[in-house]
């Protein structure tokens, strides 16, 4: 693991020099490394094999178009947040429950945003929570809207472990339920992630017709009555749908 670390910590050395440089040849990333030649020949090698450094054919090295790939990553989730923000607080004073977004983070969900509500009896969700794709409905809705090659992978390589007293743990009935909320659009969780809590997610979709992330409100089993529950699912899916079009999102993108 130490020397794994070190390895790490060396390919961010090399990484680090093109900040202030577009371009380096090997021996102009040695001098300014400070790192012997051989390893650092060997780091090139292995940041070029991966996308993270492109050569040219002068022998010059410049960041990869990974990195652009990732650029657009963090971007379209910064853009995420900084557009739904507004929704949420709109959504939240109109039902006067907490408000969450979340974003596909590898094989979780990542909390992003919460606005929430004056309710002295509250859901508490801290931005930065985790959450496995398959419980709780604003994790689950963006496991729903996933390609189905990809989905389909997810659910079979992971095992479902319970975490609230209701949590989903049959890969047969997840699927059911993933299936049943493309077909709704929304997803309602029922003390899945907490005890006695329930969640209603609808998808937020980008400009190409992906998934972006999962909005939803929560809070106390005792406040959704079932004429509460229509009411927050239509919200929440009118609220999302609002998101998505600020996003890029149009029907012919399906």
């Amino acid at each position: 693991m130490h020397s794994q670390n070190k390895t790490v910590v060396k390919s961010l050395v090399i990484l680090n020099l093109f900040r202030k440089h577009s371009t380096l040849t090997l021996n102009e990333i040695v001098r300014l490394s400070e790192l012997p030649k051989t390893s650092a020949h060997r780091m090139v090698g292995s940041l070029t094999e991966m996308g993270f450094l492109t050569k040219d054919n002068q022998g010059s090295y410049s960041l990869g178009l990974l990195f652009l790939e990732f650029g657009e990553i963090v971007s379209e989730r910064l853009n995420l947040r900084k557009i739904a923000k507004p929704y949420m607080e709109d959504l939240r004073d109109k039902v006067n429950e907490a408000v969450n977004l979340t974003i596909r983070d590898g094989d979780e969900a990542l909390y992003v945003e919460k606005i929430d509500t004056d309710h002295p009896v509250r859901l508490f969700t801290k931005i930065g929570r985790r959450s496995p794709l398959y419980t709780g409905a604003c994790s689950r809705i963006i496991l729903a809207y996933m390609e189905d090659q990809e989905r389909e992978a997810y659910v079979e390589r992971t095992t479902l472990e319970s975490i609230g007293i209701k949590t989903i743990t049959s890969k047969s009935k997840l699927k059911e339920v993933l299936h049943q909320s493309r077909l709704n659009g929304y997803t309602i969780s029922y003390s899945e992630l907490e005890n006695n809590t329930v969640s209603i997610a609808a998808p937020i979709f980008n400009y190409a017709g992906q998934i972006a992330g999962g909005l939803s409100v929560a809070g106390p089993e005792t406040r959704f009555t079932e004429d509460k529950i229509k009411e927050l699912t239509q919200q929440v899916k009118e609220t999302a749908y609002r998101i998505s079009k600020e996003l890029g999102f149009t029907e012919s993108n399906v």
